[in-house]
């Protein structure tokens, strides 16, 4: 895990991808920027992201916000059932938490439409804590290093999440969370994967065989 480690962050040093909820670690902006990043592409996000943040900077603007502003906002990204979610989550975040968002993971899974992978990647990305973000992008990862099989049911898999921690222990859990998510946005893709330009592909063993399929069919006569 070590070197895997080493190397991703050796690689996001050259590769990573800005969006502007990287460039904060103020909890709410991070909550927001998830909940709207939920089966959606993070290049849309950005200018709807943006646009929220200028209008309702705290969760108190937004509670107070007048009906409708919000859905006018939101409305380019589609999955209109986040906007009574967002409300809901923001009453909460008011009324019980004093407006702050809450650190702890079961008081962020207790807010609406806070799923274990967003209430994890608040704590890691905000707070800077170990937590296992897995998702199909992280498992597809570590999957394929490992030579694990990859199926629906692997995000709650016990022993993806025992690697996940494990590949989480390090002095800067958060950017290691984020080199690992930039590699299978960039590289591990689902498929047609490129391998070739992999940090890890000599300790995958996905990438082992894979690469050497494609370097054997690239020699072969057309």
């Amino acid at each position: 895990m070590s070197e895997i480690r080493q190397r991703l962050l050796s690689w996001w040093e050259q590769n990573q991808r800005l969006f502007p909820w990287r460039e904060t670690r103020d909890p709410w902006h991070i909550l927001l920027a998830e909940v709207m990043l939920h089966r959606t592409r993070a290049p849309q996000v950005v200018p709807v992201y943006q646009a929220v943040l200028e209008k309702f900077p705290d969760p108190e603007t937004l509670m107070k916000a007048p009906p409708g502003e919000l859905e006018t906002i939101l409305r380019s990204l589609g999955l209109h059932w986040r906007v009574p979610l967002l409300r809901k989550m923001t009453c909460q975040i008011v009324q019980e938490y004093g407006g702050k968002v809450p650190e702890e993971r079961e008081a962020l899974k207790s807010l609406a439409g806070v799923s274990d992978y967003i209430a994890g990647a608040v704590r890691c990305f905000a707070f800077g804590l170990p937590e296992p973000l897995l998702d199909t992008n992280t498992v597809r990862v570590l999957g394929r290093v490992w030579g694990l099989p990859i199926t629906d049911s692997a995000r709650r898999s016990r022993r993806f999440r025992y690697l996940m921690q494990a590949f989480m222990d390090c002095p800067d859990p958060r950017s290691s969370a984020l080199a690992l998510l930039d590699l299978a946005a960039l590289v591990c893709h689902p498929s047609n994967p490129k391998c070739g330009e992999c940090p890890l592909v000599d300790l995958c063993q996905f990438g082992r065989t894979y690469g050497n399929t494609q370097r054997t069919s690239d020699r072969a006569d057309p």
